[in-house]
């Protein structure tokens, strides 16, 4: 079997772009994990682990709570892009995932 598997896509390759695919998406305002996960399809766990992977590609994500409420609420940001280009994510990615092949989205779509 080849580097890519079965699908035809790397597991590395799907794991960059759910990343970038993620941080597009805080930063135009679906930056919230219960807003991922409705706008993906993604399951919490998923969500939660992407954020946390944001790093590795050195994407600052910040979350920012909201003054005066208490337990985690609020939302996140991106402060700093790293080496990647904001302008080129924004206009290679899809809301449907369809170009990025993002299981999640495929399926969310196949269930819409």
């Amino acid at each position: 079997m080849s580097k890519e598997g079965a699908a035809g896509v790397s597991k590395t390759r799907t794991s960059f772009y759910r990343r970038l695919y993620l941080a597009h998406l805080i930063a135009t305002g679906t930056d919230t994990v219960v807003a991922i996960m409705a706008a993906t399809g993604m399951p919490r766990r998923t969500a939660q682990d992407t954020l946390s992977a944001l790093a590795e590609l050195d994407l600052l994500c910040e979350f920012e709570q909201t003054p005066g409420v208490r337990h985690q609420q609020g939302h996140y940001r991106i402060s700093d892009w790293g080496p990647i280009n904001p302008a080129w994510v924004a206009a290679t990615s899809t809301r449907s995932g369809r170009r990025w092949a993002i299981p999640e989205l495929r399926l969310r779509m196949q269930v819409s």
